[in-house]
């Protein structure tokens, strides 16, 4: 099976592939602090859960694809590969790796690996133009063109930071659950709250999709052309407001690092 390991900021999204499908999934927080001897427990730890894997560190898998948006967690899983699956292919989505997906940045270096990687099942799974809005801990609006290329995007905060800093920086607000509310209008600061959360971030999603799509097809194209999906942890909050979001794919960078990985595999012959 293919273990793969999506590092985000806040969490950590691991996926087991057995061919195609994916069989089982765990979502960690992201510690920075963790070392390469920690993350191989916690890996031994889930994956001894799984009845198809065996109870030795590494049995059952023949490879692995990593993306991380965290220097230091990536640095520690390369020792992780190293160390603990010394036989194993395995995969870190960096520069020089082959991912299918032309990158018409100033800086193809400075995309995020979680993106390309976003890029590349978006193609894969729609086609292009698409939009990818991923929900994290910031939200990412990623732009592929009808060539299948990643021609850029749009970074805003994401829902919980933006959450912390009103809870922070607000006198008489405080932390609250990100769930809908009731009614737009909030019958108490914790419903405005919640409001402002969801058919905020809703409107955002809208707003910048539509002014991305115009730009993808041009003037002479039309933006209902454009495929629109979603992912990320956060994106079950906003996805029933949003108007725009054709798909939702919650495992889209699984699957992405899944496609990397196989582009990748002759060379492990």
């Amino acid at each position: 099976m293919l273990l793969t390991i999506d590092v985000g900021n806040t969490h950590t999204v691991m996926g087991l592939f057995d061919g195609e499908e994916i069989v089982e999934h765990w979502r960690v927080s992201t510690d920075p602090r963790r070392t390469a001897d920690e993350m191989a427990v916690l890996l031994q730890g889930l994956m001894g859960m799984h009845p198809m894997l065996g109870s030795e560190l590494g049995d059952g898998i023949h490879g692995i694809a990593i993306c991380a948006t965290v220097p230091s967690v990536l640095h520690e899983l390369r020792e992780v590969t190293r160390r603990y699956y010394g036989d194993v292919p395995a995969v870190l989505v960096e520069p020089g790796v082959k991912t299918g997906v032309p990158i018409l940045m100033d800086n193809p270096k400075e995309v995020g690996a979680d993106r390309i990687v976003n890029a590349v099942a978006a193609v894969e799974l729609y086609g292009g133009p698409a939009i990818v809005v991923d929900m994290g801990t910031a939200t990412t609006f990623d732009a592929i063109s009808a060539r299948g290329e990643y021609v850029g995007g749009v970074i805003s905060p994401g829902i919980e930071i933006s959450m912390e800093a009103l809870g922070m920086r607000g006198a008489q607000l405080r932390k609250i659950e990100l769930a809908r509310p009731r009614n737009v209008i909030g019958k108490s600061t914790v419903e405005a709250m919640q409001s402002g959360v969801v058919y905020g971030f809703a409107g955002q999603v809208d707003g910048i999709v539509h002014r991305m799509a115009r730009d993808l097809v041009g003037p002479d194209g039309d933006p209902d052309d454009v495929r629109v999906i979603a992912t990320g942890g956060l994106a079950p909050i906003v996805l029933g407001e949003t108007t725009v979001v054709d798909e939702h794919e919650p495992w889209l960078t699984l699957i992405g690092l899944r496609l990397v990985y196989e582009r990748n595999a002759p060379n492990f012959d």
